[in-house]
């Protein structure tokens, strides 16, 4: 009986450190569009094209041919595809040599993570597109792409008891929080001016979706503040990171995190002038993604670890620029 157990798990595919790289890859970009999906929905005025949930009706699975409920039905068959991928790369962190215990337990928090905002999304139909729920809705979608950022970044390095573990400067360690901080006040004020703004997400005959019961105007203030303060720190540090030569990962990832966050102040300006149009939204939600990504990527980048060896050799790596 042992010896025909042993036979079974050789039998079993093992999955090599490269090829768990590239799935967490895609599964974070996944992540990333789920996000957008999502954000469609709403700005399109289909929150409510489905009136239950998870079936579309409450006697019929599928949506009607009618334009607001089938792009709310489509949005929940990404997330299904998504429910797969997720469940997939926690096949192969089982089955990736060597099998790591960090890794497996992140693939998880992905699973939880991407059911939990699916039965989140049920409540927030049966709730007409509460504001508070959306936001939230909204906050753990992001933070379900951070998670898949740690996970791939640390599907590439040397993670084991014992391993390199350089920090490259506590001062900077600790801007890095700093930043952290004020993006998720950014993404606050930002969600918050969403749900103040005039992108409801739905009606369902005379029923409209609530908005937030403060002026579109004081949620731009604040939002903008947050968002002057989170630039005004990323642009110092680039200045000190370029002046006193700082490791290359350091400064590419705060450049980025510049050119980005920039980027992505300007079109909240100009979607704000013209009345956000909800193309510009969209597109804003994408830097709002970027930003999630360029955020996670500068944090990890403050300690140095070494690529993981296999069988005597280093594996090959994805750059994480790839993905940000």
């Amino acid at each position: 009986m042992a010896s025909q157990t042993s036979a079974t798990k050789r039998k079993l595919p093992e999955v090599s450190p490269r090829l768990f790289s590239k799935v967490t890859m895609i599964t974070t970009i996944a992540l990333g569009l789920i996000v957008l999906s999502g954000a469609a929905v709403r700005l399109t005025g289909s929150g409510l094209g489905c009136p239950d949930w998870p079936s579309c009706y409450e006697h019929q699975l599928t949506a009607s041919t009618a334009l607001h409920p089938l792009i709310e039905f489509s949005n929940r068959l990404v997330t299904v595809a998504l429910t797969v991928l997720v469940l997939f790369t926690v096949v192969l962190a089982y089955l990736r040599s060597p099998r790591r215990r960090d890794l497996i337990l992140l693939s998880w928090g992905l699973v939880l993570g991407v059911v939990a905002d699916a039965v989140l999304g049920g409540i927030v139909v049966y709730t007409k597109l509460n504001p508070y729920l959306v936001m939230t809705h909204m906050w753990l979608s992001l933070g379900m792409v951070a998670l898949g950022m740690v996970l791939f970044h640390r599907s590439r390095y040397d993670y084991s008891p014992g391993s390199r573990a350089e920090v490259a400067s506590s001062a900077t360690r600790k801007v890095a929080w700093v930043i952290d901080a004020l993006f998720i006040a950014v993404i606050m004020a930002g969600t918050a001016t969403t749900g103040a703004g005039p992108h409801a997400g739905g009606s369902d005959g005379q029923l409209v979706a609530k908005r937030l019961p403060i002026a579109l105007k004081d949620m731009v203030t604040i939002h903008s503040g947050a968002a002057v303060a989170f630039l005004g720190v990323i642009l110092g540090t680039f200045v000190i990171l370029e002046g006193i030569g700082a490791p290359k990962r350091l400064r590419s990832g705060i450049k980025r995190l510049f050119i980005v966050g920039v980027a992505q102040g300007l079109l909240g300006i100009i979607q704000y002038l013209t009345h956000l149009p909800a193309w510009l939204v969209e597109l804003h939600v994408l830097g709002a993604v970027s930003l999630t990504m360029g955020v996670t990527s500068f944090q990890l980048a403050q300690v140095a670890r070494d690529k993981e060896v296999v069988g005597g050799l280093v594996e090959k790596q994805i750059p994480v620029a790839t993905v940000i």
